[in-house]
């Protein structure tokens, strides 16, 4: 059985937060930033943050491939009905293009947060209701039960802030059929000093999540790795940093782990919302 978003996204993607943003100054640098993503081969737009299904309206109008997928919606904030309706909408002006990432976020940024699992799969009830397609959509997913659900309850699973060994462990759950996107930062940059500085600097911020902490707790590391902004050994395990040949075969050990598609976040240590264009431009040489 074919997996439509498995076979159509490719190997690389971007992950960003300025792509889904509302600021209608900015709509005319999305959409070019958009066109020169899909110009440069990159197979896929994940739209960062609490983004939803009119995030991805601008960017599907200035491109005419690739794909642009939520990374993801929370299901707190986005009620199942009204998002399936503008799915619909999306879908019909722009098919087969739009993928529907969805997760149920975090118990400090979702004041609502209870029973996540059990709300998730509610969520996905109410969205088969609806008529959203599960080959449509695909789930943030860290533990088992979540990656289980991904796989039989849609497309596939995007993990984020993960190690090329949970990869592998999610790839074993999923089995052969299912998606495996997972996310990746990238920092390009050789010097390890300054990578490890802007590497957490982006860390910090998740490591004030248990359900990230809790992973990484999983995974083997111990709360020594976790003090003081991350060790150096948790740091070089989620980010990608060095020169341009070791990127390549860091970003290579999550596809050779099991990895269908690797969602790649450039950290530039400038504000949240930056296009870093010069860095995806250079990530594309480095993926050639």
């Amino acid at each position: 059985m074919s997996n439509p978003v498995k076979d159509t996204i490719g190997r690389y993607g971007i992950w960003n937060i300025g792509l889904r943003s509302e600021d209608p100054q900015r709509r005319g640098e999305l959409r070019e930033a958009a066109a020169e993503l899909e110009e440069l081969g990159f197979g896929a737009l994940w739209l960062g943050g609490n983004s939803t299904v009119h995030h991805a309206v601008p960017l599907l109008e200035a491109t005419e491939r690739i794909t642009v997928a939520t990374s993801i919606q929370s299901i707190w904030q986005y009620d199942a009905a009204g998002t399936a309706a503008r799915y619909a909408e999306l879908e019909a002006s722009h098919p087969g293009r739009f993928v529907l990432g969805i997760g149920a976020s975090h118990a400090k940024l979702a004041e609502q947060y209870r029973r996540p699992y059990s709300s998730l799969v509610a969520y996905l009830d109410a969205l088969d209701a609806a008529g959203v397609p599960a080959g449509r959509r695909v789930l943030a997913a860290l533990g088992p039960k979540t990656l289980e659900l991904s796989r039989d309850r849609a497309a596939g699973a995007i993990p984020y802030l993960i190690t090329a060994e949970h990869t592998a462990q999610a790839r074993r759950i999923l089995g052969d059929q299912a998606l495996l996107a997972p996310e990746l930062k990238v920092v390009l940059e050789d010097d390890p000093a300054r990578a490890r500085e802007l590497a957490r600097d982006t860390l910090a911020l998740y490591l004030e999540l248990p359900n990230y902490t809790n992973n990484f707790l999983r995974l083997g590391f111990t709360e020594d790795d976790l003090a003081n902004g991350g060790s150096d050994r948790l740091v070089d395990a989620v980010f990608a940093w060095g020169t341009e040949d070791v990127i390549r075969k860091r970003i290579d050990e999550f596809h050779a782990a099991g990895a269908d598609h690797v969602a790649l976040q450039v950290v530039h240590g400038g504000p949240r919302e930056f296009l870093p264009r010069e860095g995806w431009a250079r990530l594309a040489q480095i993926l050639a």
